[in-house]
This record gives C-alpha cells, structure tokens and sequence, in this order.
C-alpha cells in the first residue's frame, strides 16, 4: 500500500489553476476543497479557475459554484460565440455580462 504523504511538506505550493477543457465536471469540487483545506494550515493556497467563455462552461461551472475561487479568467478568446468580430461588440458585451453576474 503507497503511503500518502502531506503534499503541503514537499511542494511550495501556492496557487492551483483549474483550467479544465474537456472530459467532465465531475469531482473538480473535491478536488477544490481538498486543496482549500491546505490555507487552514497558514498559509493560502489561491485557486483560479480559466473556464471557456460559451456560459455556463459545462466542465467548470459545478467546482466554481464551490466559492472557493479567488480569481476566475473567462477565455473569451478562441470562442467564436464570444469574441469580438465584423465591428461587433454584442457577443462579447453580452458574454461579458453573463459571466460577471455569476458569483
């Protein structure tokens, strides 16, 4: 049987970025609590997540529904439904509008 090991004793660990684009949404919360488990000791262990822009972002929205995230950075590039383009700003004000009304 391996032995688990405090991870917090071997990595100068101080930020974990969730930047999740593909597979499933499912256990990213565990995950995310576990590791916010680790700020307890003194010291904060930041989590951030980098969802797609298209809302809300299927793989990521349940672990940010947590609130543990200190800093969420919406791709909005690469995502057709929410970049600007043709002299158009509609998609990404209204991309824009979504993602900062979710908290």
């Amino acid at each position: 049987m391996a032995k688990k090991e405090d991870i917090s004793s071997s990595l100068p660990l101080g930020a974990i970025d969730f930047d999740i684009e593909g597979g499933t949404g499912q256990h990213w919360n565990d995950l995310a609590w576990f590791l916010f488990g680790y700020s307890k000791r003194g010291k904060k262990v930041h989590l951030t997540a980098a969802p797609q822009c298209p809302f809300p972002d299927a793989w990521v929205v349940i672990v940010l529904n947590t609130g543990l995230f200190d800093v969420v950075w919406v791709q909005f590039y690469n995502n057709p439904p929410c970049q600007y383009g043709s002299g158009n700003i509609g998609n990404s004000e209204d991309s824009w509008k979504q993602w900062t009304c979710f908290s």
